[in-house]
């Protein structure tokens, strides 16, 4: 037997993963997503992530914690609020400054602002307090059904974004100019905004799909669009974010595509949480991006535990089939799927049975692929849960476990199943001895 292990082991170690994972994804990508530019990422989850109406505002320390994580898991930048929402919101965010600059983390603080003074006020009062350079994300909705449920016309838009903005400048501070519902937005008006604030300094652009409206055609349209604009300015240098919302689904796959069309910063929240249905996840934006290959040198072990600091800290569930970190995410108890993973196991390679029958590597990310007993399940899911516990797999014990789920309707419980073993030991040990 251990003869057929090693020579098991030695035939997994002599197939390449190509060999096994045809991967389509791959068919025809010669650049990376943003070629010829690098980009980054910015963290949303303690201001837009925390509007969100069944989300609570964590308290400071849990703040400092999610900070804390975001910045080991190299996210570059982080909204840590809007200091013009009230007293508690500024002190936060003041506490938030100086917990970065004390740390010497590598995450920068941003702030949330209208584009109005006492709100850019707010931001350079904390800045001046702490020593350190905050930047500024200065919003205005800019699309018709915004301007008209406001009565905005466009010289008062232009007038209190370039107000915004020369503050902003004055102080030292960059500035984010942010369009909320710039993809429902029109293109003459977004062009006379953007010139403007450009103009007085904005070092970048945020475009916003505030209500989840849009799809990657759209994305493409609205990226070419500002980066010709830019272009033609002789502006190159000013950066393009993107921020997207996920009413229709596609937060994170439209997040993507941003960055493969021309943006060169993201804004995600942890899990996805916000307003409505949420924000792009930018758990998942990570995770998928370190799949593509383009995060290589980027450490994501934190990345299960910032979620679930995330959940926490806001009063949210983790849904159990969230990718990675729902409890479901790695977990089966259907037999034809466990059967494979047990086989994969058995050839000697770590990796296959992490891959067999899952788009994500649980081993990648600090988790690891579970099999569990079910009414779907057959005995080599009740020899491998026995296994794996250290319990010998005996004929008339795998038949109770199996029997037992096979009358119910649902996934046996650990408890359910040690259970089990109890009464089989019980009834063992009170059966007569042979003579």
């Amino acid at each position: 037997m251990a003869e057929h292990d090693s020579q098991g082991s030695q035939q997994a170690d002599d197939i390449a993963e190509e060999d096994l994972v045809y991967d389509w994804n791959a068919v025809g990508k010669v650049t990376s997503l943003a070629p010829m530019r690098g980009f980054t990422f910015l963290d949303e989850t303690l201001r837009d992530g925390i509007q969100s109406p069944s989300a609570v505002d964590p308290p400071i320390d849990d703040k400092l914690r999610l900070v804390e994580l975001a910045s080991d898991l190299g996210i570059h930048f982080m909204d840590i609020g809007l200091p013009g929402a009230g007293p508690r919101a500024a002190q936060d965010c003041q506490t938030i400054t100086e917990f970065i600059r004390d740390q010497k983390l590598s995450v920068k603080p941003a702030c949330a602002a209208r584009t109005h003074v006492k709100d850019i006020e707010a931001i350079i009062d904390i800045s001046q307090k702490a020593g350190r350079a905050i930047e500024v994300l200065a919003f205005i909705g800019s699309s018709p059904i915004r301007q008209y449920a406001e009565d905005w016309d466009i010289e008062l838009m232009m007038r209190r974004s370039a107000e915004a903005v020369d503050l902003a400048v004055k102080n030292g501070l960059p500035i984010t100019y942010v369009t909320e519902d710039t993809t429902r937005s029109r293109p003459e008006v977004l062009d006379r905004l953007f010139r403007n604030v450009v103009d007085h300094g904005a070092s970048r652009l945020c475009l916003c799909d505030t209500v989840g409206h849009a799809t990657p055609d759209g994305i493409r349209n609205l990226l070419q669009f500002t980066r010709n604009l830019l272009d033609g300015m002789g502006r190159s240098d000013v950066g393009i974010d993107w921020h997207g919302h996920n009413d229709r689904g596609l937060g994170v796959v439209n997040s993507i595509f941003a960055l493969e069309f021309g943006a060169d910063r993201v804004h995600g929240t942890a899990l996805g949480i916000g307003e409505r249905v949420g924000n792009a996840a930018l758990d998942q934006i990570l995770l998928n991006l370190k799949l593509l290959g383009e995060l290589p040198d980027q450490d994501l072990s934190k990345l299960l535990l910032w979620c679930k600091v995330a959940a926490r800290a806001c009063g949210m569930e983790i849904p159990p089939q969230y990718p990675l970190a729902g409890s479901d995410a790695f977990r089966t108890a259907t037999g034809v799927h466990a059967a494979a993973i047990i086989k994969a196991e058995q050839k000697g390679h770590a990796w296959l049975a992490d891959r067999i029958y899952s788009g994500v590597p649980a081993g990648m990310f600090g988790k690891e692929q579970e099999i569990e007993v079910g009414h779907y399940s057959g005995e080599s899911n009740v020899v491998y849960w026995l296994t794996k516990r250290g319990y010998e797999p005996d004929p008339e014990l795998v038949a109770a476990i199996l029997g037992a789920a096979k009358r119910g309707n649902r996934v046996l419980s650990d408890v359910e199943v040690h259970e089990i073993i109890k009464e089989q030991r019980d009834a063992a040990a009170r059966a007569p001895s042979s003579p």
